[in-house]
């Protein structure tokens, strides 16, 4: 699986700032939707008239509204991944995968904002939670995004993912705790940046004792 692009604002010319700003306007009107009148009753019809182009410009876009749907969410999976990327070799793989969601939690807030309100994101969180359609997208996007994940944390250690299941297994781990501190927050009545990640934290820290410790005499 390619690392995406994130959809950061453009430094280019006039050309591509109009471009960008159309872009995001698509965002913000599909999700308002989505999260108004719900996924399966929108159209791109009325997503492209709520942003007064045609439906050939949508479509210069976004394939579909599945696309549109997770354009944020891939832009906070590709920040995480981008600084992955950049951690250094000598950290442990599970401090590599803590320090990235981090890092990118503290900068993700601004880029989210750029295009969305925060709280409309957490608005389409918890629509594409209660959406069977994108539920199913958001599985086998996640197990995409995991087995990308589990490759670059092997080539990291200089392992085979093929014959070693360490990467497969600490990654599924990992992406578990992150999905529960997700919905959890999703849920909640904090839709901040800080809220997430205080909330991914602690869920974090958790990991070790939940997997090996003795939970009857350590609450």
């Amino acid at each position: 699986m390619a690392t995406p692009t994130p959809q950061t604002a453009p430094t280019g010319g006039l050309r591509e700032r109009k471009k960008q700003r159309t872009r995001d306007a698509l965002i913000r009107a599909a999700l308002e939707l989505f999260t108004e009148q719900g996924y399966d009753a929108t159209t791109v019809d009325e997503i492209a008239e709520a942003v007064d182009v045609s439906q050939r410009t949508y479509f210069r876009y976004f394939a579909n509204k599945e696309d549109v749907a997770f354009a944020v969410q891939e832009m906070v999976e590709a920040r995480f991944v981008e600084e992955l990327s950049a951690r250094p070799a000598a950290e442990a793989p599970l401090t590599a995968l803590r320090s990235a969601v981090m890092v990118a939690w503290d900068e993700i807030g601004s880029a989210i904002e750029s295009v969305i309100p925060l709280e409309l994101h957490m608005r389409s969180y918890q629509m594409i939670e209660s959406t069977p359609a994108l539920v199913a997208v958001h599985l086998r996007r996640s197990s995409e995004l995991e087995e990308q994940i589990a490759r670059l944390i092997a080539r990291r250690e200089g392992l085979d993912v093929d014959t070693d299941p360490r990467p497969r297994v600490l990654v599924a781990a990992f992406s578990g705790v992150m999905r529960a501190a997700g919905k959890v927050w999703g849920e909640g009545p904090d839709c901040s940046v800080a809220s997430i990640r205080e909330l991914t934290e602690s869920y974090l820290d958790h990991i070790g004792p939940a997997i090996a410790g003795d939970w009857r005499s350590h609450p």
